[in-house]
């Protein structure tokens, strides 16, 4: 059966939709012309066509079943053209056959009892598991997940949504088989594995100063570099300490015997000889040794200094260095006022090599900064270690979290899979048995096909309708089978001319209707004879006689008995109508037209030329035409307000005047004061107006304000006439004094 129809963005159904809810065995729509009935029966004829892309039918067991839809357009496929297809039914069959086929369509729908219950069963114990795993699912987030958030947020990444965090716990629970520690061990190895993430540190370069040291110690400093002492002139220059002056005079003698110095001719071949001598081979390596020292120590000097600063610089500002930065400033600024002040020496040396020297030595300092680098390396070196087996360490701490908490939340744990695991052998086997009811019905409907195929005919179908066209008057056509196909009709006269364009607009909705009836009793292929099968129809008694409407009716009547007692192939009814008279000849069944759990009621209302039902469920709305007029007026909110004027003149009109002969004048003189009188007065031409034209602008802005008031002055004309017990009873209002 149809459960649900939910229509919307199409005619007059707006966006937001309108639905049809719990439908039941048998349905009654009521709904005025215009009010969107036939494009919800052009819905479910065809719910899939691309006319409806936002509309949708839910099918109870999730079954769909074929629907058969009388309304206009079935009026126009099947009696466009002079062939009219054959319905085949069982008009050959023996009452054996109709009998064996019977059982056999009995035994068929007890199989179908039986898998729909199972398919109940089934879907029961399918809510069951879900309500058990929703249910599990919240106890793990509020009692596990929520109570370790702040502490092992980092383990649980990649499970932090409910579904996938009781997934991860279930799986840690049957597989972890990493080691169990206490919540205490677990908490202070996550402050510092799940902290910030070490990056790998490069060593510090070792420094190189051994030749350094070497040139500082170097004795050629503390020597004084002179001249040959047996030379004729050594005496005279070593007492007056001129040995650094000649010998960078020395260097201003020319090749005349002038001196640079006196200008003189003193400058003799043997003055030039001695000056030779006296400054001879040794003392000249000496001189040369001395400045190469000093280039080579300034220069290592440098790049050493070049070096540290760099060091300094690189890990003065970075939070992860291992290297004591303030000692190694410190070492190194002495270091660098050393350099300062050899440096200093140095040049006085290079300037006078007869000065001793001693040269400030670097290597404590320079011993105490390589011994800061090697501690700082050594750190380096650990920390180095940790960051490359900081990911094994990392994914060891995660299983131990898991293992921990799955061990402490182990009896929940245990209790929920005991009990889905028997829910789950429960739904695998009543999964089996279910597939086991769909494998027999497909069997047995097989056989049922098999034994209808010989034993169906158009025929019975023709003499059938015929019968009944003849019974209710129509003489004059007849349905006879096509002389081009014999499993098609043609609909003739006595003389044997085609009746179908002259037939009346009332004749053709009756004989096709007729048609239809017997269409949904059989089928236009004989495969399809014994299907299951919903019935819609729309406003079948358009444009026929009062008379006829009781056939109608009377027709559809049994149809609605049988599909409540289970009798044929028709599982489901939707009656749709705007004829209130038919609505209430069709649904009362049994002496009663209330209370019966098989059917539902609704009301199709369109409202600022948007569609909507009102469900009313197993009482029915329609009475008669006086009674819906009070219940337009009770349902006053859902109604458009130009609408009230006429209901609640029609309702003065139907009860007052014609049954009560009361004149409008009486009326208004039933008011005491004459402002009453002037406000009764208002509202009857008021009413009167608003019945026969439509409120302009103005009329309808004042109205929403005033309309109210107009219906209290209505209630009391009941009251002054001495009938509020009627007023009271058509409203539904009780005990009110």
């Amino acid at each position: 059966m149809i459960q649900n129809i939910i229509i919307k963005k199409t005619a007059t159904y707006d966006e937001v939709g309108s639905k049809l809810v719990d439908l039941k065995k048998i349905n009654f729509i009521y709904g005025a012309n215009g009010s969107g009935k036939t494009t919800l029966s052009n819905f479910i004829a065809d719910y899939k066509d691309i006319r409806y892309p936002d509309c949708s039918i839910v099918w109870q067991y999730e079954q769909t079943l074929k629907t058969l839809v009388y309304n206009k357009e079935f009026r126009d496929r099947n009696f466009g053209s002079g062939n009219i297809n054959g319905v085949f039914t069982l008009g050959q069959a023996t009452d054996e056959d109709i009998q064996n086929i019977n059982k056999k369509q009995e035994e068929l729908s007890q199989i179908k009892e039986d898998g729909i219950k199972k398919k109940e069963t089934l879907e029961k114990q399918k809510k069951t598991l879900r309500d058990k795993e929703e249910g599990f699912r919240e106890k793990c987030w509020t009692k596990v997940y929520k109570k370790y958030e702040n502490n092992f947020k980092e383990a649980f990444k990649g499970s932090m949504q409910k579904i996938s965090f009781r997934d991860k716990l279930l799986l840690e629970f049957d597989s972890n088989n990493s080691d169990l520690f206490t919540f205490d061990e677990l908490q202070l190895k996550a402050k510092t594995i799940f902290g910030e993430v070490p990056q790998n540190i490069p060593l510090i370069s070792n420094i190189v100063f051994d030749k350094i040291n070497t040139i500082e110690e170097d004795e050629i400093w503390n020597d004084k570099i002179i001249g040959k002492s047996d030379v004729d002139i050594a005496k005279m220059i070593q007492q007056l300490s001129l040995n650094d002056w000649v010998n960078q005079g020395k260097s201003y003698i020319r090749d005349d015997n002038i001196c640079p110095f006196c200008q003189q001719e003193t400058i003799t071949d043997d003055f030039r000889q001695q000056l030779e001598n006296y400054f001879d081979k040794s003392f000249m390596e000496s001189i040369a040794k001395v400045k190469t020292l000093n280039e080579e120590y300034l220069l290592l000097n440098q790049n050493l200094i070049n070096e540290l600063t760099q060091i300094e610089t690189n890990h003065k500002n970075n939070s992860s260095t291992k290297l004591d930065i303030d000692k190694f400033s410190a070492y190194l600024k002495t270091l660098h006022s050393q350099f300062t002040s050899n440096k200093e020496f140095l040049s006085n040396k290079n300037k006078e090599p007869s000065r001793s020297i001693e040269l400030i030595s670097s290597k404590e300092q320079l011993e105490s900064i390589s011994k800061l680098i090697d501690e700082a390396n050594q750190e380096i070196k650990k920390h180095n270690e940790i960051v490359k087996n900081y990911q094994t360490e990392r994914q060891n701490l995660i299983k131990n979290i898991w293992k921990f908490i799955s061990q402490e939340y182990k009896d929940e744990i245990e209790v929920y899979k005991k009990s889905i695991d028997g829910l789950g052998q429960g739904i695998d086997k009543l999964t089996k048995e279910h597939r086991l009811k769909q494998t027999e019905w497909n069997n047995l409907n097989n056989k049922i096909k098999d034994l209808t195929k010989n034993v169906t005919s158009v025929q019975s179908t023709v003499d059938e309708i015929n019968r009944i066209l003849k019974y209710y008057g129509f003489l004059n056509f007849e349905i006879v089978p096509s002389v081009s196909d014999k499993n098609q009709y043609q609909i003739k006269r006595e003389d044997g001319t085609l009746a179908e364009s002259t037939l009346s607009e009332g004749e053709i909705t009756f004989i096709t209707f007729l048609y239809f009836l017997h269409l949904a009793k059989g089928a236009t292929n004989k495969d399809e004879i014994s299907e299951d099968r919903i019935l819609v129809i729309d406003d079948p008694i358009s444009s026929l006689d009062s008379n006829i409407l009781f056939v109608v009716s009377t027709l559809i009547k049994e149809i609605i008995e049988n599909i409540k007692n289970d009798i044929g192939n028709i599982k489901q009814l939707i009656v749709l109508t705007h004829n209130v008279y038919f609505h209430k000849e069709v649904s009362f069944i049994d002496g009663r037209n209330n209370g019966d759990k098989n059917t539902f009621y609704w009301i199709l209302r369109k409202k600022n030329k948007i569609s909507s039902f009102k469900e009313y469920e197993m009482k029915n709305p329609i009475q008669t035409s006086y009674e819906l007029l009070w219940q337009e007026l009770k349902d006053k909110e859902e109604n458009s307000n130009i609408t009230i004027q006429n209901t609640m003149r029609r309702i003065i009109e139907n009860y007052f005047k014609i049954l009560g002969n009361y004149k409008d004048d009486a009326l208004i003189q039933k008011f005491e004061t004459q402002e009453k009188q002037i406000i009764c007065k208002s509202l009857i031409s008021w009413i009167n107006d608003g019945s026969h034209s439509i409120s302009d602008d103005l009329f309808v802005e004042l109205q929403d304000d005033s309309i109210d008031k107009y219906i209290e002055v209505f209630k009391q004309i009941f009251v002054l006439t001495e009938h509020k017990g009627h007023y009271n009873m058509m409203m539904g209002i009780e005990n009110e004094l």
